[in-house]
Parts: C-alpha cells; sequence; structure tokens
C-alpha cells in the first residue's frame, strides 16, 4: 500500500518564481489498486509520480510504502520499491545493451550491482516467455541491442523491465503518447494484462481522455497541486468522455482537447 500524508512540493522555494506543485496532498493506493490520473500541464501530476519516486523531494508531508516511512530516501534507494515507465521510449531502455541485458539489468533492480550479469538458459528462457505474449518478435532477438528497436518496441521493453520484479508499485507516465495509435493500444492493453495477473499497485498519469475511462478502478483529477476529484470504479463505470467534459468543466474541455 502506499500512502501519501500532507505532501507538499514547492519548486523554487522562498524566490519570486516560487510554486507549489503539489499542496497537502493527501492520497492511499491499496494493494493491487490501478490509478488513473489526469489533469493539464503543471496540475501536479508528473511531480505526484516523482514524490513517490524519490525524484522531487517533499517541503512537508509522509511518504510510506507498506508502512515504510521513505520520505527521507534518494532515488536509488527507492529504485526496489518503486518501477518507472517513462513517455519517451529511450529513456527507459540502455540503447547499447541487447534485449536480455536490459532485463537482466532491470531484474536487479534494487540490489547490489556487480559488473557482470549473468544470464543463464532457465533466464533466457524466461524472457522469451515474458515478450512473446506481445506479438512483436522480440523474444526472438534477445541479443539485439536496444538502440535498433522501434520505440513501441523499446517501450514493451521498459513495460517488461519495470514489471520483471514486481515493484510495490508501478509508475506510469504518460507511457503510450509518444506511440502510434496502434501500438498505443498494444502497449496499453498488455499493461492491463500485466497489472491484473501481477496485482500490482499502479499509479498512470494520461491525457487520454477515453483511456483514462477505459483502464483502471480509480480516476483522479488533479489542479493546481490538488486532487480536485476522486471517482471509484462504480461512479465512473457509465461515464463517457462528453460527460467527463460536463462534469468537470473547463478542465476537462482542456484535457480533452489535449487528447486531440
Amino acid at each position: 500500500m502506499i500512502e501519501l500524508r500532507g505532501l507538499r512540493v514547492v519548486y523554487h522555494a522562498r524566490t519570486p518564481d516560487e510554486r507549489v506543485a503539489l499542496d497537502d496532498v493527501d492520497l492511499t493506493l491499496p494493494d493491487g489498486s490501478f490509478t488513473v490520473v489526469v489533469g493539464t500541464n503543471g496540475a501536479g501530476k508528473s511531480t505526484l509520480l516523482n514524490a513517490i519516486a524519490g525524484s522531487a523531494r517533499s517541503a512537508a508531508g509522509r511518504v510510506l510504502v507498506d508502512a515504510i516511512d521513505v520520505t527521507d530516501w534518494p532515488v536509488h534507494r527507492r529504485a526496489g520499491l518503486a518501477a518507472r515507465v517513462f513517455q519517451d521510449p529511450m529513456v527507459g531502455t540502455a540503447a547499447a545493451l541487447t534485449i536480455e541485458e536490459n532485463l537482466a539489468l532491470a531484474h536487479r533492480r534494487g540490489r547490489r550491482r556487480g559488473l557482470r550479469l549473468a544470464i543463464d538458459a532457465a533466464r533466457r528462457s524466461r524472457y522469451r516467455e515474458l515478450l512473446a505474449p506481445f506479438g512483436l518478435g522480440l523474444e526472438d532477438r534477445l541479443r539485439s541491442p536496444a538502440g535498433l528497436l522501434s520505440g513501441g518496441q523499446r517501450q514493451v521493453l521498459a513495460l517488461v523491465m519495470a514489471t520483471l520484479s514486481r515493484p510495490a508499485v508501478l509508475l506510469l507516465d504518460e507511457h503510450t503518447a509518444a506511440l502510434d495509435p496502434r501500438i498505443a493500444g498494444l502497449v496499453m492493453a498488455a499493461t492491463a494484462e500485466v497489472v491484473a495477473a501481477e496485482h500490482l499497485t499502479t499509479l498512470m498519469i494520461t491525457h487520454n481522455m477515453q483511456q483514462a475511462l477505459d483502464h483502471g478502478d480509480r480516476l483522479l483529477m488533479m489542479d493546481a497541486g490538488r486532487i480536485r476529484l476522486d471517482l471509484d470504479a462504480a461512479a465512473r463505470r457509465d461515464l463517457t468522455v462528453a460527460d467527463l467534459v460536463k462534469r468537470f468543466g473547463t478542465q476537462a474541455d482542456h484535457l480533452l482537447l489535449q487528447a486531440g
């Protein structure tokens, strides 16, 4: 379970351009929950993920992961608890390493790393099993450098890497936004399947309002560093994008325009 208690993040503190990115946010993500976050640019969505991952320092409040206070833990110490897939497919994978070396590196996330990534036959077989369902042929290219893959293929690899060691929380930062519609749909479907199969606690940012309605079991809308709306699965079930625009007013209208 992930808990944020009175979390406050301020950028450029005590300067003329001081900006409150998170303003006294309280949020609990139960084990196995899949929460989707929407909001316009600057609403605080990415800062929310950064605060959980450890890359945004809090001015006040606490971050707890499975009842462990990790507020003061640096990013590398939280790596074994929080895994993240970014919008840019190039960020989550190492271009110079092969597919199997990337996966082996992810397998060791949060552990002490030696100089050698041991990959035996059993592990290679496991990697093939994980990649085969995507239908992109990655299971037959384990020794190909990740830099030779398309953006969609690299994002699939990044997703598998992020979920390989069953993190306490999976953070998805608009991870389909840079992909073409067909690959985005494939990656999103695979995401939902992996999250459900592994019972992963997941927090996903998206600007795609239809995607926000189709996936997850909870929908949050953020604005000016605060959670303005929190809908559970029952409250969200019969909503359409048009309903969101009507219910959330100007904020959702901006989101609809951004989703294009």
